[in-house]
């Protein structure tokens, strides 16, 4: 079956450190200006746009690109774009255990909001925000091109992840790191541990040792949702990134994500995107 291509190397066509780039916008694209078309990354992304006009895809959601808008994506997200006119900025990649012997608690990244499967990770830094940011940039640019110890530019960079995290506003509050905001975090990762499997909120809040109306109001204060709501949008966002595979059936996407025939999944499906799979599909490919 046809797949969705993942970059597996975070360097691409570079020959330098295979687990760690950074670089100018523009000097990236010059080296691989072909990767327009929708692709996964086994890495870490962060892009910082400077100048340049157009489109970028991540998850199914577009953005207009403008001056001092950055994204951050983790391993695992659909992405593609149309650029236009002069890019300018800065683009760092990172495996994803590039920080696993520096940091002790080793899954640190997945806890950033930056990183959140929750959040959009886009946001647009102000002109002051911008300045700073970039001097970091070309500080890291600087300790890449000359030798340095490898813990010197994973410290720089995880500055710059931090001042970022601080910059950035998720969709849920985080005045306080309370139980509820605990709880919260560690049921969204085991959504995105379980969601092919586990399809019902009572199931997570089981693993939670909470009960599922307990889960439910925690949800929609922090979230604004409903449990199952989260759980909902989680399987149907991996149906989309299956669906626009061109070799795959319906049934096997409904079997990918563990629902008992096609039909069900079809009327799943529907109900939450007002379209069936097949009508998905069919829009994503014209």
């Amino acid at each position: 079956m046809g797949k969705i291509p993942v970059l597996e190397q975070c360097t691409v066509s570079y020959k330098e450190d295979k687990h760690f780039l950074v670089d100018h916008l523009d000097v990236y694209l010059g080296k691989n200006n072909n990767l327009i078309f929708p692709h996964r990354h086994s890495f870490y992304q962060m892009l910082l746009f400077l100048s340049g006009e157009g489109l970028h895809e991540i998850d199914f959601k577009q953005y207009h690109i403008e001056r001092g808008q950055i994204y951050f994506m983790g391993p695992g997200q659909v992405h593609s774009w149309m650029f236009e006119g002069n890019m300018t900025g800065y683009i760092v990649n990172f495996d994803i255990d590039y920080f696993k012997s520096f940091l002790i608690q080793a899954d640190y990244m997945e806890h950033l909001n930056l990183f959140s499967s929750l959040n959009d990770g886009v946001f647009v830094l102000e002109e002051k925000q911008l300045g700073e940011i970039s001097i970091l940039f070309n500080q890291l640019i600087d300790l890449n091109i000359n030798p340095v110890s490898i813990d010197l530019k994973r410290s720089l960079l995880l500055y710059i992840l931090l001042k970022m995290e601080e910059a950035y506003t998720p969709n849920f509050p985080t005045k306080s790191v309370d139980y509820h905001l605990v709880l919260i975090k560690n049921f969204i990762s085991l959504v995105d541990e379980n969601f092919r499997e586990l399809h019902l909120p009572k199931e997570y809040a089981g693993l939670l040792f909470v009960t599922p109306n307990h889960l439910n109001s925690v949800c929609k204060e922090y979230l604004g949702m409903q449990s199952g709501e989260i759980i909902r949008n989680r399987i149907m966002l991996e149906a989309k990134r299956l669906l626009i595979l061109p070799d795959w059936t319906i049934s096997q996407v409904a079997y990918e994500l563990n629902f008992n025939d096609n039909s069900y999944f079809t009327k799943f499906f529907k109900k939450v995107e007002g379209k069936t799979p097949e009508e998905f599909r069919k829009s994503q490919w014209k």
